[in-house]
């Protein structure tokens, strides 16, 4: 039976005390949860541009290396940049990152929209017909130019460059054709120039720079454009770069280069846009016809402000996990380190604190008779006449049954038994001061 009491209240004890230290527990995980990032989706949409174009071919470049993290990259053609940002405004359109060519649109104060940076040179070849030579955008007036489609970034850099130089209106007559149907077209004779923005590797910008009877604009005017438009950069074509052999192109080429850039929603997954930028490193990383090796991709904020994960990944390189395990082992670790927080903040403190709330507990209930018993022996000191011997021992006797009924856990069990022997020198004081008491009034 005392073994039974004993279990008892050693298991309620466990109990109040342990209850509410696991709903603190559960309290602080379920807070800390509510911080846990979902994990990244299986897939990212990209918004690319126009067939044959340099955007679908860097996106099947990135296709390959996200691929091999398991994430797959899923393309959604489009006209071009206009028509990317537009897509990416509209809440009801999928699309999580998109091409944008730098100077296309400004981001808008209410816009969600960032960028990753600044990843490649897109100059702007303008090709034409004839046998002059043609270096200024003032001699395209009364010709028949194809600017592109509606919504690409081509036609709007082409627009205000035209616009500037004077020759957009009548006599010039603008056509749409843009990509491989510029192409086409210049070669049919349907158009006498095309303006193509693009990588030189681009399906329409290598067909034309190979093409009979087709010549590329050298633009001396280009350090002009630069200055009236912050967004362009003069780039340089050498001498015989495409083609040493074909002697592509003859002599040296001026043109104007805005940057093509990536923009993305502001709540796509973080882990997805370290692995894009990770990807555009390793592509973009590239010594190339404009640019030196690692000179892209860089931080430059151009139309959108830049992302916050992509100026931590500019500034301190692949997650540290990443660097030594694979995405999805690094990913699920970094989404559970915020369950760090409960275990160091609530369940460490606890696992000190909660043997000794148990201790407390069992030592009040002995420290309780302990009182009774030194109560006891205060009135017996003051004023032992008060009552007879066998009075005082009642008294203590209701004490004694009171800590001969109390449970005590095992190791407890010595301040039980230290309390119980205090009990019998009480009473070893209660037969001393009675006895002398009642000698006292004999005599008297």
């Amino acid at each position: 039976m005392a073994r039974k009491k004993l279990g008892e209240l050693s298991l309620r004890d466990v109990l109040i005390v342990g209850i509410p230290s696991l709903l603190l527990v559960v309290a602080g995980f379920w807070i800390a949860s509510k911080f846990i990032r979902p994990a990244p989706p299986d897939y990212l949409i990209i918004s690319t541009g126009g067939e044959g174009g340099a955007y679908q071919l860097y996106a099947a470049r990135y296709r390959q290396i996200l691929t091999r993290d398991g994430i797959e990259l899923r393309e959604r053609p489009s006209a071009g940049a206009l028509e990317n940002i537009k897509r990416l405004r509209d809440p009801t359109e999928e699309v999580d990152v998109a091409f944008v060519q730098g100077g296309s649109e400004r981001g808008a104060e209410d816009d969600t929209l960032v960028a990753l940076g600044s990843f490649y040179y897109e100059p702007l070849w303008v090709f034409y017909r004839g046998k002059e030579d043609i270096d200024r955008l003032t001699q395209l007036k009364g010709r028949r130019v194809a600017i592109g489609p509606e919504g690409s970034g081509t036609r709007k850099l082409a627009l205000e460059l035209l616009e500037a130089s004077g020759v957009a209106d009548a006599p010039t007559q603008l056509l749409d054709y843009g990509g491989l149907s510029a192409v086409q077209a210049i070669q049919e004779g349907k158009a006498d120039v095309v303006f193509v923005a693009g990588a030189a590797q681009s399906a329409a910008v290598w067909s034309l720079l190979y093409a009979e009877n087709v010549k590329l604009m050298h633009l001396t005017q280009a350090e002009a454009y630069t200055r009236r438009y912050a967004y362009l950069s003069k780039v340089v074509l050498p001498h015989g770069s495409i083609d040493f052999v074909r002697n592509i192109p003859p002599r040296d080429v001026t043109l104007v280069a805005p940057v093509a850039t990536l923009v993305a929603r502001e709540e796509t997954h973080p882990a997805l846009i370290d692995l894009l930028l990770q990807a555009a490193t390793e592509v973009h990383g590239e010594p190339g016809l404009f640019q030196k090796p690692k000179e892209f991709p860089k931080p430059t904020q151009v139309d959108f402000p830049l992302s916050k994960e992509a100026d931590r990944f500019y500034k301190s390189g692949k997650p540290f996990l990443q660097r030594y395990l694979p995405f999805w082992a690094a990913t699920f670790i970094d989404r559970m380190v915020v369950m760090l927080i409960p275990i160091f903040a609530v369940l460490v403190p606890l696992i000190k604190i909660a043997p000794q709330l148990y201790g407390w507990r069992v030592r009040s209930r002995i420290y309780r008779w302990y009182g009774e018993l030194k109560f006891l022996e205060n009135e017996l000191e003051h004023s032992a006449a008060a009552h007879s011997q066998a009075d005082w021992l009642a008294k203590l006797e209701r004490i004694e049954r009171g800590v001969e009924h109390l449970p005590t856990p095992l190791a407890f069990s010595d301040q039980l038994y230290t309390l119980r022997s205090h009990v019998d020198m009480v009473r070893t004081i209660i037969v001393r001061k009675t006895a002398s008491s009642g000698e006292k009034s004999v005599t008297t």
